[in-house]
């Protein structure tokens, strides 16, 4: 992000669009990798968006907004419904919270999935083994 301040978040007189989606994202917990796959877009794609060196098309734009909580309106121009800077409110903390729970459910989620399939595998084995 540019423009940040001595805390590393940007001032809202100066962010970008650019600034505004990196600053959603992260409150979401979300990766740039992570972001990217479920818009259905490239990850250099998401990190040209967020270096301000490219925009996306409008139908990507509701996307993003409806994904990050965020008005379509404050994505672009920094007015509506957004992301307060840390310590702006006393719930500054709870987005970022909330993200990492997110993480580590999905990242649970994800093994036991893998648990599941090798369960199977070996079960399957030692029927044909049995057999």
């Amino acid at each position: 992000m540019s423009d940040v301040t001595d805390d590393g978040w940007y001032a809202n007189d100066i962010a970008t669009f650019g600034d505004r989606l990196a600053a959603a994202r992260e409150a979401q917990g979300l990766a740039q990798e992570e972001f990217a796959q479920r818009l259905g877009v490239k990850l250099r794609t998401v990190r040209h968006w967020e270096e301000d060196a490219m925009e996306p098309r409008a139908n990507r734009l509701q996307m993003m907004a409806g994904m990050l909580g965020v008005s379509l309106m404050w994505l672009l121009t920094g007015r509506g419904q957004g992301v307060a800077a840390p310590g702006a409110n006393d719930g500054g903390e709870l987005p970022r919270l909330l993200g990492d729970l997110r993480v580590l459910r999905r990242d649970a989620a994800e093994i036991a999935g893998r648990v599941a399939e090798l369960q199977n595998r070996l079960e399957r084995i030692v029927a044909q083994e049995a057999a």
